[in-house]
């Protein structure tokens, strides 16, 4: 876990590499409560005796699903203690360059790309972040997440 006491500390980090998160295991049930509260239940995602047939051997994560971890890795990585409330105010270029099988291994390599004042008690921030799947030469998502800090 990484600490930053005020705004500043924060903006004394952009450009460099603040935090890679612990794996993270991507499980069927894991999947299957994506796809419930989502309404997508595609067979690659759900069906594992079709997606066994299919071009990646068994089921595979949404790409959305590997998307939605990132507030959950930033939780457990980064804390601006200056901050009373934090929220998500976007995702910029988002892209899935590899698939997620069902059992993979998932973690959170987190850059800090900019920040931008906007009044003195609030703060937003650019994070390149790059979700590496274990054993394979390419990630699994890579995006720029927007977040707004409150003082």
């Amino acid at each position: 876990m990484q600490i930053f006491p005020t705004f500043e500390a924060l903006e004394a980090a952009v450009g460099t590499e603040v935090a890679v998160t612990d794996w993270l295991t991507i499980t069927q049930e894991r999947i299957d409560r994506f796809a419930d509260a989502t309404d997508d239940h595609q067979w690659i995602h759900v069906d594992a005796a079709r997606a066994a047939r299919g071009p990646f051997g068994r089921t595979i994560a949404h790409g959305f699903l590997t998307l939605s971890l990132l507030p959950h890795w930033m939780e457990r990585a980064v804390r601006l203690q200056a901050a009373r409330m934090t929220i998500n105010y976007g995702v910029n270029r988002v892209r899935f360059p590899a698939p997620v099988p069902v059992g993979s291994r998932l973690r959170a390599r987190l850059r800090l790309h900019a920040c931008e004042r906007l009044a003195a008690d609030q703060l937003q921030v650019v994070w390149h972040v790059t979700v590496e799947l274990e054993g394979s030469p390419k990630p699994a998502c890579v995006a720029e997440l927007l977040l707004r800090h409150y003082a």
